[in-house]
């Protein structure tokens, strides 16, 4: 009988968080999902005995259906594959106090969730913000993690020094809140706060985001979302043009893209909305956590789609063949996928699934 990823949720730091999860150990009370799922058939096999628990770390505009094929892998290769929704995205509630949410609260959850399964030691597959709190994990409870394998994104203990990008950079569009102060600064975590030392100008305002999402319903927003990201070029709008407006409702999806994926998407965001998704990862400084020694002491292993528009930032480029990348994670590899755009995961499933399985196969 082919397995089938199921659906329960966990009371976590006082918050009920959705974790999608198959493979074998697992002893959960499961709930009915409100969305088809739809997978790689062709790595739907029965597993073997469970070997190891893969932890699925999601980024944005994503939540834990952006690992399907991959965990539908996992499960085929006789490991244990759990992917949460962090809190305030797809069906986990949201944090009490969206102002006092943290990076260090997204690692805090990830171990709690370990530890409320009974996990011992896991495997952390993550992407875009979600590689931060699974770093934070693996320096801060190395004992705890066996590996890691990140998207997008090579092992880093603090934040690069990012310049020279347009002021129509879609992260300088949408870093302000309405009801937070101007101070408050949306940007990944990877990004100094030197780096953000720009101007007060007119694409500062407060709202803007909200303005820019607000005009159009989930469907739109996440479509133009997986258009854009998708490119290899840096979404930027030109003056007096929003984000949303650099996609028309009729450019076509991605081709491994559906119009059946879209909607669980949409299904999600439409229950969760944005005002998470823009605090956490954009509008949330990175406090430093506190480890032992700033390097990386489990293997480490990242796929790369050559077309992913990160690269295209001369700081991240730069620091992927330097010294330093060697000096905090000496036991790391990094494969690209020619034409694997920001979610290679989902465009080439089959590619990374062989990659990410050949190399966590390596460590048992």
């Amino acid at each position: 009988m082919n397995q089938k990823i199921q659906h329960s949720f966990l009371l976590i730091r006082g918050l009920k968080l959705h974790i999608a999860h198959i493979g074998k150990g697992f002893i959960l009370n499961t709930v009915d999902y409100p969305v088809p799922i739809h997978t790689t058939d062709s790595l739907s096999q029965p597993s073997a005995g469970e070997i190891g628990t893969l932890l699925f770390v999601h980024g944005f505009p994503e939540v834990w259906y952006s690992w399907r094929h991959q965990m539908v892998a996992a499960a085929a290769a006789g490991f244990r594959a759990i992917a949460p929704d962090f809190p305030g995205y797809g069906l986990s509630e949201p944090p009490t106090d969206l102002a006092q949410a943290s990076w260090e609260a997204l690692m805090k959850d990830l171990l709690a969730i370990l530890d409320s399964l009974s996990i011992s030691k896991a495997f952390l597959v993550a992407k875009d913000f979600g590689v931060k709190p699974a770093f934070d994990l693996a320096l801060c409870h190395p004992d705890r993690v066996c590996g890691v394998v990140t998207i997008g994104v090579p092992p880093l203990v603090e934040s690069l020094d990012f310049s020279g990008l347009p002021e129509g950079f879609y992260i300088y569009r949408w870093r302000v809140n309405l009801h937070f102060s101007s101070l408050l600064l949306f940007r990944p975590w990877y990004f100094n706060s030197e780096w953000c030392n720009c101007p007060a100008t007119p694409w500062w305002e407060p709202g803007r985001a909200e303005g820019d999402f607000g005009r159009f319903n989930a469907r739109r927003i996440m479509r133009t979302i997986y258009i854009l990201f998708s490119k290899s070029e840096v979404p930027v709008a030109k003056q007096g043009q929003e984000i949303v407006d650099l996609a028309e409702e009729s450019t076509p999806l991605p081709d491994w893209f559906t119009e059946e994926d879209l909607s669980a998407y949409t299904a999600l965001y439409e229950k969760s909305g944005f005002i998470t998704a823009l605090q956490i990862p954009y509008r949330t400084k990175p406090s430093k956590v506190e480890y032992a020694t700033p390097k990386f002491q489990m293997p480490m292993f990242v796929i790369m789609g050559e077309r992913d528009y990160i690269l295209k930032f001369p700081a991240l480029h730069d620091y992927i063949s330097s010294q330093k990348l060697k000096d905090i994670a000496p036991e790391h590899e990094i494969s690209y996928i020619s034409e694997g755009s920001h979610f290679v995961q989902e465009q080439f499933p089959d590619l990374v699934n062989h990659l990410m399985i050949d190399f966590l196969s390596k460590l048992l």
